[in-house]
């Protein structure tokens, strides 16, 4: 005879019973330190988030985010999440972020699909752009070059 997680886990009808809200207890008790942690402690966050969804590498969440489960969620290398962020996760959800490179990408290029293919060079005019028409400052963009300088000198 299965548990409810194991309908739960083949997609069949399943009751929450007290094996599942206790999976939930614990997912919860995880979303709550993330969702009330200092928004400026980025290795706690991510410390938080690799234990809440386990099978991600890099990835970082802006909290508040919002799951059943956490442990259903299988997210790509590095993937990234914004503010309010909701993953109903009753059932595994996989997100095929990215692209598949076969090659090296130029610099300053825009890039995407499967194989990714460069779509167009991002040109001086888009590189100052923010929103729509929206300029960044020059104090940001010497702050953007010089860390975009310091990520090519690291290996």
């Amino acid at each position: 005879m299965m548990t409810n997680a194991d309908r739960r886990d083949a997609q069949m009808a399943y009751v929450s019973d007290d094996g599942i809200m206790e999976e939930q207890k614990v997912c919860r008790r995880k979303l709550q330190k993330l969702n009330f942690m200092d928004r400026s402690d980025f290795e706690g966050i991510r410390e938080v988030v690799r234990d809440l969804l386990g099978k991600s590498e890099g990835a970082f969440i802006n909290p508040p985010f919002y799951c059943d489960y956490g442990t259903h969620i299988e997210a790509g290398k590095n993937f990234y999440a914004n503010y309010n962020c909701t993953i109903l996760d009753v059932a595994k959800v996989t997100i095929g972020a990215g692209s598949v490179v076969t090659r090296d990408i130029p610099d300053w290029s825009v890039a995407a699909g499967n194989p990714c293919r460069v779509i167009r060079r991002i040109t001086d005019k888009d590189m100052r752009k923010l929103f729509g028409q929206e300029e960044i400052d020059q104090e940001a963009w010497d702050a953007i070059v010089k860390m975009t300088e310091n990520r090519e000198e690291t290996p």
